[in-house]
């Protein structure tokens, strides 16, 4: 079977079956793809109303152009133009006859090998053409996603799974399958930089790609959510006023929070799905009051921190199937299954900074040198010059380019004057932290311990004030708290809640 096509749904198509035109069929000995090609079939102007998607334009100089416009969960009209060689506007003709009149899921099926089986197969040498078709028509679809319109009806068991391209994710919507539920995979683009390392990050162009055709493997649809705008507007935009004001923020609680699950949530609703499924490593619990996050059974694996953000409404239609499980069982069912990502690299945590440099990043996007300033002590003796006051956080031992008797930390950063102030270890030493922008689902009485950065250890604490401004009164001495950071508050293992840690 050709790459990125699914039997029942090639054999489908290539029949004339429910949910697209057929194609051409071979008629007096001719090739499908020289019909294709000699009678291109929707080769015409943009429909009024319709979401298009162009790809190609490389070295080769191929372009395809795919339109489509949807109504009531199908596509009701799709036509292609398409520059370059012969494959190039056979796979743009090959790929409109299978998506017209499709359901919105099927189409969302159809791959380069579902191209390539409807033109009755393609050398090595022009399968690049059902490339930039399938690329187009998905982007097509995507802006149809993006655009709020009803994409199918609801369905019992239908589950919209996140899918990055790694395995975590994979072995997620693999689990589904297995337990008969009806799975449609999205993966979102968050972020595009021609700088960036696309194949560490989960949300990169690239990933894209590579999600898609496993998505396809898996007999899944998929479908592609463009929110790098409101990603830009609620993660990127804070990580940069953060470290202009000498804070060390943590964007993936936001986009978590803010972006990522909203989005999904939402598409969920519009594709008819009854619950969004990740793979991260955490679990749902209930306590009577509703859903609390709750940590996973892999401590070293825990994602609790990184989701604190989510609320109970959020968490009553979220499933986290790999909550029980180590990363090692997950690998091993991968390797079970045959993904082809069983042994896949694990992602950058910071997507957006994959294959580039905080400080390279802030000069890129912010237009914020590094600006050298002072080292000082405690007292203002100075000590060294720094590089960048937004190239360090609190607790940080290392690369301060100051030479003593004695390790010295960052203990705090004076954004104003330029300083970074440094001392000694006991000097980070403290029981009380202030929190800002405090949410917490419920009473502030059953926080009894605090994780103030995503690899530390649970804190015992206590909480103080009410509102979005409390006081956490820590059971044990905790150093280096970086004010910008999250605080997830939890109850045992259950997360109750979270803030971000003000100026101590």
């Amino acid at each position: 079977m050709p790459r990125g096509v699914h039997p029942s749904h090639a054999t489908r198509h290539r029949s004339g079956g429910p949910g697209g035109g057929g194609g051409w069929p071979r008629l007096g000995g001719v090739h499908p793809f020289e019909r294709h090609l000699s009678e291109p079939r929707g080769r015409g102007p943009v429909p009024d109303g319709a979401y298009v998607g162009s790809a190609g334009g490389s070295a080769c100089g191929d372009v395809v152009r795919i339109a489509v416009r949807v109504g009531d969960g199908r596509l009701t009209a799709v036509t292609f133009d398409a520059e370059g060689c012969g494959a190039t506007i056979a796979a743009g003709s090959a790929c409109t006859a299978l998506a017209e009149g499709a359901a919105m899921l099927d189409a969302a099926r159809i791959g380069p090998g579902a191209i390539a089986a409807e033109l009755g197969g393609l050398s090595p040498g022009k399968l690049h053409a059902a490339d930039l078709a399938a690329d187009a028509l998905h982007r097509a679809l995507s802006k149809a996603c993006g655009a709020g319109v009803p994409l199918a009806g609801h369905r019992p068991g239908r589950v919209l799974v996140g899918l990055s391209g790694g395995v975590d994710s994979a072995v997620a919507a693999h689990l589904c399958a297995q337990q008969g539920h009806d799975v449609v995979a999205v993966t979102l683009k968050l972020w595009a930089d021609p700088e960036g390392d696309g194949e560490r990050s989960c949300c990169s162009p690239q990933a894209v790609l590579t999600a898609r055709g496993l998505a396809h493997s898996m007999g899944m649809p998929h479908l592609t959510l463009d929110v790098e705008d409101a990603f830009r507007a609620e993660v990127v935009e804070d990580f940069m006023s953060e470290h202009a004001a000498g804070r060390t923020p943590s964007p993936c609680v936001r986009c978590n929070g803010f972006v990522r699950f909203d989005a999904m949530l939402a598409l969920a609703d519009r594709v008819g799905a009854q619950a969004l499924v990740t793979g991260h490593y955490a679990r749902i619990a209930e306590d009577g009051e509703g859903p609390l996050l709750a940590r996973a059974a892999d401590p070293r694996k825990d994602q609790t921190y990184m989701l604190a953000a989510l609320g109970p409404d959020a968490l009553r239609r979220v499933r986290f199937p790999l909550g029980e499980l180590t990363k090692p069982q997950v690998r091993a069912l991968a390797r079970e299954a045959g993904l082809p990502v069983a042994e896949r690299r694990e992602s950058q945590d910071l997507c957006f900074l994959a294959g580039t440099s905080r400080e390279r990043f802030l000069v890129r996007h912010a237009g914020m040198p590094d600006e050298p300033g002072e080292v000082v002590d405690q007292s203002g003796a100075v000590l060294g010059r720094h590089r960048g006051h937004r190239g360090v956080t609190v607790g940080q031992r290392k690369g301060l380019g100051v030479a003593t008797g004695e390790p010295l930390y960052v203990l705090s950063t004076d954004a104003a004057a330029n300083r970074v102030v440094v001392g000694p270890r006991e000097r980070l030493a403290t029981r009380a932290v202030p929190l800002r922008g405090t949410v917490l689902h419920r009473d502030a009485a059953r926080v009894d311990r605090v994780k103030l950065r995503y690899r530390s250890d649970p804190l015992p604490c206590t909480v103080a004030g009410e509102g979005g401004e409390v006081a956490l009164n820590l059971g044990a001495e905790a150093f280096g708290v970086a004010p910008g950071q999250s605080a997830c508050l939890m109850q045992g293992d259950r997360v109750v809640g979270y803030g971000v840690i003000a100026a101590t």
